[in-house]
């Protein structure tokens, strides 16, 4: 059995010939931190701003931890 390569998966109407290899990889590399909020949390935090916001204050409101 042949194995498929990339070559034979491409489609014909794709165009990667002004792409830039490895133009986010330093982005990459730096890491992320991507949080998914529920819908009804989302209907109340409109931007990571009031996420962030909100947060903080429940840190606030917590009991320290020691380090």
């Amino acid at each position: 059995m042949k194995k498929k390569t990339d070559k034979d998966n491409m489609r014909s109407h794709y165009d990667f010939r002004g792409g830039v290899r490895g133009k986010y990889v330093a982005r990459y590399r730096e890491g992320t931190n991507v949080v998914v909020l529920d819908p009804d949390v989302s209907a109340v935090f409109k931007n990571a701003e009031s996420v962030n916001r909100a947060l903080r204050a429940l840190l606030q409101a917590l009991p320290a931890r020691p380090a």
